[in-house]
């Protein structure tokens, strides 16, 4: 397919040349052609001519959730990447959160079939133990030689460190990267929200910060013994930045995501027990979202996620104790990050995080492959159910004023907008 981008602001900081130029950019079979002040339309040539059109390298999405297989009332994989491609991303990775679990390297083989052909595309994850039970390591070295790109008991703490001490060490033979959630799940016990002042007034039972930030030091007290790789998603503390920190500071291989609804909402969302605020980790307090933004600023916080997780009606609109943890947020992602940090530091934020898993990164220069998103950063939006393209709507960012709007991607000489 070829296209042309017309006056386009390009917004891509590692090509000086380009970073914030409008150019007009020609794009043929998929490869970018040519990047010029103004480039004739040749024929068989689709023009895209948007007011106050953007565009930047495509972006990336550490930890989305779909269903298939298993969970198709949430999210088939089709329309989630469908979902990701209007939402603005490229590339995104697949937590493994399905029925069964994605524990061989046939199952790893299924979910990258099942993705062929689409305009982003899907890096699946595969579970870390066997059907993510805890208790005997999966097949770690065959799904990475299937396309596994790290392995994950999603939502799950190894509760036996002495397995996550093998894991880590195994995985060092063929470079993998081994997550681990942080959260004690003895601590928790049946907490359900951020333990605090919100948590007391309405009586739920609280998760205190300590079992995520037990959790963490346990771990990285294990990978600066077995000297492995390990990657922490969506932390959600203040403490948990501070450890995550003066590892790194140490050298340790350690990396952390943070999910964007815990830099924007806290726990004072849960007065109105709307159980598409229940997630986890939970929301917590102010003090934690400052030092959370903060953290991804100073880059102690390697890169953002959606952290993606669709849940059918039947399954939210219950009891709050009840229903089940998530949100989605690719849809809004773009717009409520471009609500804090700006442009340039968003886009930086979109486009970080695939080298942790070994994933080529793409180059904004004639003659490279196009994967672009495009984009207006200036339109504010209120986002309503009309917003959500996801077959789930549990969304906690409903009514929510986003800054921003997505046009779609270019990639995989395809046209998504």
């Amino acid at each position: 397919m070829n296209i042309l981008l017309k006056s386009a602001k390009i917004v891509c900081s590692e090509n000086k040349a380009l970073h914030l130029k409008k150019r007009d950019i020609l794009i043929k079979k998929g490869i970018i052609e040519k990047i010029a002040s103004s480039v004739d339309l040749p024929s068989n040539t689709k023009l895209v001519n948007h007011k106050n059109l953007h565009v930047s390298l495509g972006w990336f999405d550490s930890g989305v959730s779909f269903g298939e297989p298993g969970f198709e009332e949430r999210e088939t994989i089709a329309n989630g990447l469908h979902v990701a491609s209007n939402s603005g991303f490229t590339d995104v990775v697949l937590n493994p959160n399905t029925n069964p679990l994605p524990d061989t390297s046939s199952d790893v083989v299924f979910l990258k079939d099942r993705a062929k052909g689409n305009s982003t595309n899907l890096h699946p994850l595969g579970s870390l133990t066997v059907n993510s039970e805890g208790k005997d390591l999966a097949e770690l070295f065959d799904m990475k030689n299937a396309g596994a790109v790290a392995f994950y008991d999603f939502k799950k703490q190894i509760s036996n460190p002495n397995l996550l001490k093998i894991a880590l060490l195994y995985a060092q033979n063929f470079d993998g990267l081994v997550f681990s959630y942080p959260q004690d799940g003895q601590i928790q016990g049946k907490g359900i929200v951020h333990e605090g002042e919100v948590s007391t007034l309405m009586g739920l039972k609280g998760i205190p910060a300590l079992a995520e930030e037990l959790q963490i030091s346990r771990d990285l007290f294990i990978l600066e013994y077995t000297e492995g790789k390990l990657h922490i998603p969506t932390v959600s503390t203040a403490n948990s930045v501070k450890l995550i920190a003066a590892a790194k500071k140490k050298g340790l291989n350690v990396s952390c995501s943070v999910a964007i609804h815990n830099l924007i909402f806290t726990d004072e969302n849960l007065k109105g027990f709307d159980s598409n605020f229940k997630v986890s980790p939970p929301l917590r307090g102010k003090s934690d979202t400052k030092a959370l933004i903060k953290g991804l600023k100073d880059g102690t916080v390697d890169f953002v996620t959606t952290d993606h997780l669709p849940i059918d009606i039947e399954e939210k609109r219950v009891e709050f104790d009840n229903a089940v943890d998530g949100t989605i947020g690719l849809e809004s992602a773009f717009g409520s990050l471009n609500q804090i940090f700006g442009l340039e530091d968003t886009i930086a934020l979109l486009t970080k995080g695939r080298e942790r898993f070994g994933l080529e990164s793409p180059i904004f220069k004639e003659g490279e492959k196009a994967c672009l998103t495009l984009f207006d950063p200036s339109e504010e939006m209120t986002f309503t159910m009309d917003s959500i393209l996801s077959t789930s709507k549990n969304s906690m960012f409903l009514e929510s004023q986003l800054k921003g709007k997505v046009f779609g991607i270019i990639n995989n000489d395809q046209i998504s907008i």
